[in-house]
C-alpha cells in the first residue's frame, strides 16, 4: 500500500458533473448567490497566504466540493522540488481539504528562479524518470494521489523520443497518479504539431482519467501562412473542442469536467452557461453508459 493511501481528509467528493474555475472577481458572487454548478476549482498558489483570499475559500467550500490545481510545483524541473513550496501546498491541502489535487506536466523553475510560464518537457526517458520521481515525492508528502495535466505546447524538442500521450500514460502507470485530461490542450497541441487528437485520446488509460478541463483558445496567423493556436483561457470553448470533448466522454465515460477562464474574465453567468453546455454532454454520456450496462 503506498504511503498516501493512509491519508484521511474531510472533503466532499467531486461528482462526475460540470464545475467552473473560481477566480478572484467571482468570490463574492459565488458566496452570495450560490450558482448552480456542481463544484469549483482554484489555483492552489492563490490561496497560500493570509488575509481575505483564503477566508473566501473557507466560506465557499462549505457549499461546494473543491479541487486544488497547482501551477508552480514544476514537476519536470531537472533540479529537486522546492520543498518549502511543497510544504506550503501541503498546508493548503490540509486547510481546504480538496477532493482533487492536480499539477502540470511541465517545468517552470531553473536555478531556483521561477519562470512565469508552464514550459514544455523533452519527451525522453531521462525526463520521464525525473517527472515520476517528483510525482512520487509529491504524493508521498501529501499522502494522497494527484492528477497530472497534459500541457499545451507550441514547440517540440528535436531529441524527444516518446510521444506525449505515451509519456503521460507512463507517468500514471509508474506512479499511480491520475490524469487530468485537458481536452482543449490536446486540441491546441494537435493543431500546432500535426498530431491526431483522436489518437491522443485513444492512447490514454480510461481508468486513470480523474478530471477533464475545457477552455477557450485563440488563433494567431503568422508569417508564411502558419497558424498557431494559443491556450489563453480567454474565451468560450471552441466548437471543435466541444466535439473532441464528446469523443473523450465516449471513451472515458462521465468524468468531472471544469470550465477554465483566466484572461478577460467574464461575468460569472457566462462560466455557468458554459458549464451547463458541458453538463448536457455529461448527461448524454451517462445515459449511454447506463444503456450499455443494461444491455
Amino acid at each position: 500500500m503506498p504511503p498516501f493511501a493512509a491519508a484521511r481528509t474531510e472533503c466532499s467528493p467531486i461528482p462526475a458533473r460540470a464545475g467552473v474555475g473560481l477566480r478572484f472577481p467571482h468570490h463574492r458572487a459565488v458566496a452570495e448567490t450560490r450558482p448552480d454548478v456542481a463544484w469549483l476549482e482554484v489555483h492552489t498558489e492563490n490561496y497560500l497566504g493570509g488575509g481575505t483570499t483564503p477566508a473566501w475559500l473557507d466560506a465557499i467550500r462549505r457549499d461546494y466540493p473543491i479541487a486544488c490545481h497547482g501551477v508552480g510545483l514544476s514537476l519536470g524541473s531537472a533540479e529537486d522540488l522546492d520543498r518549502a513550496h511543497l510544504a506550503r501546498i501541503g498546508h493548503a491541502v490540509e486547510r481546504f481539504a480538496p477532493a482533487l489535487v492536480s499539477e502540470h506536466l511541465s517545468w517552470s523553475v531553473a536555478g531556483g528562479r521561477y519562470l512565469a510560464d508552464l514550459l514544455p518537457l523533452p519527451m525522453t526517458e531521462e525526463a520521464l524518470a525525473v517527472v515520476c520521481r517528483h510525482v512520487d515525492e509529491t504524493q508521498n508528502f501529501l499522502r494522497r494521489p494527484i492528477l497530472v495535466e497534459n500541457p499545451s505546447t507550441y514547440l517540440r524538442y528535436r531529441h524527444s523520443a516518446i510521444p506525449e500521450w505515451e509519456f503521460l500514460a507512463a507517468v500514471a502507470d509508474r506512479t499511480g497518479c491520475g490524469i487530468l485530461c485537458d481536452v482543449n490542450n490536446i486540441y491546441v497541441s494537435a493543431q500546432n504539431h500535426g498530431w491526431d487528437a483522436s489518437a491522443y485520446l485513444a492512447a490514454l488509460p480510461p481508468a486513470a482519467i480523474g478530471e477533464i478541463h475545457l477552455a477557450g483558445h485563440t488563433v494567431r496567423r503568422l508569417e508564411g501562412g502558419v497558424t498557431l493556436r494559443i491556450d489563453d483561457h480567454g474565451s468560450r470553448v471552441a466548437p471543435a473542442v466541444w466535439a473532441l470533448y464528446a469523443e473523450a466522454l465516449g471513451r472515458f465515460g462521465p468524468v468531472p469536467t471544469l470550465i477554465e477562464w483566466d484572461t478577460a474574465i467574464p461575468p460569472l453567468e457566462t462560466l455557468v452557461d458554459e458549464a451547463r453546455r458541458a453538463q448536457v454532454l455529461l448527461d448524454q454520456a451517462a445515459e449511454k453508459a447506463g444503456h450499455a450496462d443494461a444491455a
